[in-house]
């Protein structure tokens, strides 16, 4: 009876958190935005660049801001979304695309009462008729990722695929082929610094394993990934880690290329690199 009387706090807590970002206010305000991109694109005015349009709504960090720049210059025409590595799916990446523009799509995640919580707040808000977003309680892995998506009814091009599931996010993304995203937003091990290095597919991992800092790709293997895949970096959050592709035939003189410099330059970052040393005579694998 406790445990349940938790739960159903927390679900309301939730709910009570976020409900100033479920205003009217807040929706006009990013669309008179989403018209403002598109009206710049239209008249070839200049546009400002991914790092100066970020901020959050219910994103970790600023990717609300930039995918909304992203995709209304894409003119929002496939408004589907995967999110691995979803938690509850309010805290996300996604979110806020379903809510202020009328998206569609997947969460997964391997928690039952983080899932079990984002029914329950996407149930209530903004209101009861809007089409819900799907929920997926399952530890992904390198042999499953695309039947799950598949059994989710989702296949072809999506507008964003976001994966962040600390650990074997390289491999998932490498996997996934039953879908084409627009664009992908992926965590990236930015502690590995400029080294080339991935740490090895463990299907049984989960965080922390044996070290904090030993899982995930570094940003030179997530960009060669990328590459490989047909995807441009175009940018990343402020902390650099979140890095955000674009697919090379998308916007191609519209949004630039970027460098790994410029996305790798916050204080954190440098900082960062020292607990690298800890770890460095580990296994590592470069493709």
């Amino acid at each position: 009876m406790i445990k349940k009387i938790k739960l159903f706090l927390k679900k309301y807590l939730l709910v009570f958190k976020y409900r100033k970002h479920l205003s009217p206010e807040v929706q006009i305000q990013q669309r008179k935005m989403f018209l403002g991109y598109q009206s710049l694109l239209k008249n070839n005015k200049n546009l400002p660049s991914v790092e100066d349009v970020g901020f959050s709504v219910f994103s970790q960090f600023e990717e609300d801001g930039i995918l909304l720049f992203i995709f209304s210059l894409l003119g929002m025409k496939n408004k589907t979304f995967i999110e691995i590595g979803a938690d509850d799916g309010v805290n996300s990446n996604c979110a806020n695309l379903f809510f202020h523009f009328g998206w569609r799509g997947l969460f997964i995640d391997g928690n039952q009462t983080s899932i079990e919580r984002g029914k329950y707040f996407y149930s209530k808000y903004p209101n009861p008729w809007q089409y819900k977003p799907k929920f997926e309680c399952a530890k992904v892995t390198i042999e499953n990722i695309n039947q799950l998506i598949e059994k989710n009814e989702l296949k072809g091009e999506i507008g964003l695929l976001s994966i962040d599931i600390d650990g074997n996010d390289y491999w998932i993304w490498k996997a996934i082929s039953i879908v084409k995203p627009q664009v992908v937003v992926i965590e990236t091990h930015i502690e590995f610094g400029k080294n080339d290095i991935i740490v090895p597919y463990n299907p049984d991992y989960s965080y922390p394993g044996k070290h904090p800092v030993y899982h995930g790709a570094s940003p030179v293997a997530m960009e060669k990934l990328a590459k490989k895949k047909g995807y441009r970096l175009i940018g990343a959050n402020e902390l650099g880690f979140n890095f955000i592709f674009l697919r090379n035939d998308l916007l191609e003189n519209v949004i630039p290329e970027v460098t790994l410099d410029s996305v790798l330059k916050h204080p954190s970052y440098f900082e960062g690199l020292s607990k690298f040393n800890e770890i460095s005579d580990w296994e590592y694998i470069s493709e």
